[in-house]
């Protein structure tokens, strides 16, 4: 059906073929590309691809806009930090209103007290 979210490969870069030669001389827009193919009934496959491709990049526009914080740490950090820090410091950013509440020298106890157990059984 023209709905589904299944595309044969085969069949699907056969239509990218012919699809090649209807298009060569054409500059359409990502909206006139989208309704050519939903006028054209014949490139399923094609327009399947097309609107997931459309779809990915508003996902990533918007996850960006709704973490302005993450990037912004990112970017100060991308340079100097290591992975694993850069992920602990965006996990202690997003969760703050829960680190807020944690008794600091509790943590700092417990730490304490398991590199003291670490230094004596190795």
């Amino acid at each position: 059906s023209s709905t589904s979210s299944n595309v044969e490969i085969n069949d699907f870069y056969s239509e990218l073929k012919v699809l090649q030669v209807s298009l060569s001389d054409s500059s359409m827009s990502a909206p006139g590309i989208l309704k050519f193919f939903m006028d054209a009934d014949f490139y399923k496959n094609v327009s399947v691809a097309y609107r997931i491709l459309l779809t990915v990049h508003v996902t990533v526009a918007s996850a960006e806009r709704s973490f302005s914080k993450l990037k912004l740490l990112k970017n100060y950090l991308r340079s100097t930090k290591s992975q694993e820090r850069l992920n602990g410091l965006t996990m202690c950013l997003i969760k703050k209103d829960i680190l807020d509440t944690i008794d600091l020298n509790t943590v700092l106890d417990d730490f304490a007290s398991r590199n003291a157990r670490r230094s004596i059984f190795s």
